[in-house]
């Protein structure tokens, strides 16, 4: 198994390295063993016993307990890069702010995706929420959903796609290609070995533990969410009213 992720191109002089999918998924952020009596105290490392073959004791997440090369920075197998707002990359103590090299997007060296910080006020705060609405009728699922039906900070404008238009306005970290991710991307960043949120927090703050809406559709009527309290996934009706995060695959 290959535990390192490549990227398509490399940071010069301060400049951000292009997000491009890499071909690599992340691990689940499980590390811990569990028999029938509770958790596995023989460790990653053994394999032996009534319980094996857990997913704690193999893939990128227990290699990293050896050490495994890593991009930035992040728990387990996960490997973060902290994105100014405008597209440079930061070291891994910098902070969130609106200021040019200020923190507020987070690139995942496994996948390649950039992800969208939340913040506490503003266009994107943690607070507001968004009904699923979107007008590509080739993946809409046949209905274009609720159109702005939430609370966010432009009345009338609280539904998935103007959402991704208006953070697309401001040039969130350099870029205007801001997207809803699919179900399959938006679950890449969870870590179902945390609960109330199911997220490194180091690396995306602000998460509440709650709904998250992804831009895939299931029918004419329900598209899939991820849960950030436990990191399931599963469906709602696109009236109802969750939180949104961002993503773009670079160029």
């Amino acid at each position: 198994m290959v535990y390192s992720a490549t990227l398509s191109t490399f940071a010069i002089s301060g400049v951000a390295l292009a997000a491009e999918p890499t071909g690599f998924l992340n691990d689940t952020g499980i590390v811990t063993c569990w028999s029938n009596t509770g958790k596995d105290t023989t460790g990653v490392e053994a394999d032996a016993g009534s319980h094996p073959r857990q997913d704690c004791r193999y893939g990128r997440d227990a290699a990293a307990s050896s050490g495994i090369p890593k991009v930035g920075d992040g728990g387990k197998g996960f490997d973060f890069t902290k994105i100014a707002n405008d597209g440079t990359v930061l070291e891994e103590t910098a902070a969130l702010g609106t200021a040019a090299k200020d923190w507020a997007c987070t690139r995942d060296n496994v996948t390649g995706l950039i992800w969208e910080i939340k913040t506490t006020s503003g266009l994107r705060s943690q607070s507001h929420s968004y009904t699923w609405y979107s007008s590509n009728a080739t993946t809409n699922g046949g209905a274009v959903g609720t159109e702005g039906g939430g609370t966010c900070f432009l009345t009338g404008r609280c539904d998935t796609e103007k959402f991704a238009s208006d953070v697309n306005t401001t040039g969130l970290c350099g870029a205007s290609d801001w997207r809803m991710p699919s179900k399959s991307e938006l679950f890449s960043i969870t870590d179902l070995g945390r609960f109330n949120p199911a997220i490194d927090t180091s690396y995306f703050p602000n998460t509440p533990a709650s709904i998250f809406w992804s831009g895939s559709a299931l029918n004419m009527f329900t598209a899939w969410y991820v849960y950030f309290s436990y990191g399931n996934s599963v469906f709602y009706g696109k009236s109802d009213a969750h939180q949104v995060r961002l993503v773009r695959t670079g160029q």
